[in-house]
Order: structure tokens, then sequence, then C-alpha cells
């Protein structure tokens, strides 16, 4: 089966299907019998009545990587009575992967003995989608912010000194040694300075706290 995964930001998949967001399901192990509520059935990528749940077919629609966990989890809470809750991918008829947590309890008979479990699935892809690329957005952000006071420190040196591209970055490298401070806070530490003079002559020194001496080997 193909795995299609779907790209952050990408909302036409939700649009396009509007799954309920949780669904119940009851497992008997005596029967090795599945009951799943709608919800779940269309979670895998079915309509109601299509298809029967099994053991196979819940298996065939976990990720890879995520199946020997869950069969772990599903034995001992069918085994041992032991309840459980747990994220993982599924992978719908269409191919597309859905981030799913389940929670399960155990089910007892009048006599005590573990027969089965029974919980619910709650399909949390939007959510998990909107949480990653809310933080993607703002890594991009800052990179993004450090690229660009990287490049106006680079203008000012160019300016400073008649030196091209290639000599500034150069030149702004060294001193980040020279003066053991980070390529970024120096850059950003020139680039104040050099806001707050009409003609920045200083900048760099005062930058890096003392007169500036351009590094032997790089030229203008």
């Amino acid at each position: 089966m193909p795995i299609r995964i779907t790209l952050l930001g990408d909302t036409s998949l939700m649009r396009r299907k509007s799954w309920p967001r949780v669904g119940r399901f009851r497992y008997i192990a005596r029967e090795n019998r599945w009951e799943w509520s709608d919800e779940i059935i269309r979670m895998h990528g079915y309509e109601p009545g299509r298809v029967t749940p099994t053991t196979d077919l819940l298996l065939a629609h976990k990720h890879p990587d995520d199946k020997p966990t869950v069969l772990e989890l599903i034995e001992r809470a069918c085994r041992y009575g032991v309840p459980f809750s747990n994220r993982h991918r599924i992978i719908d008829s269409s191919g597309d992967v859905h981030i799913v947590v389940v929670v399960a309890n155990p089910i007892y008979d009048g006599r005590g003995v573990v027969t089965g479990a029974a919980g619910f699935f709650v399909d949390i892809t939007q959510q998990f989608q909107a949480d990653v690329q809310e933080q993607l957005t703002g890594a991009v952000l800052a990179v993004n912010a450090r690229r660009a006071v990287i490049n106006q420190a680079l203008g000012v040196l160019m300016l400073q000194h008649g030196l091209d591209a290639d000599a500034a970055f150069e030149l702004l490298t060294r001193l980040s040694q020279r003066s053991n401070t980070k390529v970024r806070i120096l850059a950003e530490r020139i680039v104040a300075d050099a806001a707050g003079r009409e003609v920045p002559l200083n900048g760099v020194a005062s930058a890096v706290g003392g007169p500036l001496r351009v590094p032997q080997g790089v030229s203008n």
C-alpha cells in the first residue's frame, strides 16, 4: 500500500474528508472480534457497512514503524488487563497518514477474568499538524531574522571598507573568531552601532570592543 503524507499547512484533505474526531471500539479476545463505531471506520478510509473490522484489517492500516508497539499494547491489555494510552499513525485506504490517540481499558466477565479491551480512537491529525506548522513557522522566521541581520552587517562592512560580499563575510567571520562572539550577535552589534551614526566609520571597532584592523588576507 503506497503511503502518502499530507504536507503541513495543506488543509484541503480536511475539507475533502470531514472525519469525525472520536470513535469507540470493543475487542472480544476469545472470539478475536472487533466492533468499531462508524467514526473509526471512516478514520481508516471506509464507509460504514463496507468492511468488517478484523485484527488483520487493523494491523494492515498501522504505520509499519508503529505496528509492533500497537500489537504489544493490545496483547498486554487482553492478557494481563493493563489499560493503555498510545499515540501512533494509521494509513487510511487512500494512503493518507493520520495521527491517532488510542485509549483502552480491559473488559472483565462476571468472574473477573479479562475478556478483551474497549476504548476510543481520537484523530488528532489536524491539531498535530497545526502544532508542528506553528513550530516550523517560528523556526523559519528565526532563521530568516538571523540571515537578515547578518546580511545587513555585511552591507555595513562592504560600505565601510570597500569590500565585496565574499571579503565582507570573511571579515565578519574572522572578527567573530577573534572576539569570541557568535556571528549573529556580532552582526547585531555592528548593525545597531551603524544605525546610531550618520557616518559609521568606527562601527565595527565599537562592536568588537576595540580598534579595527582588517585581518591579513582580507582585501578590497
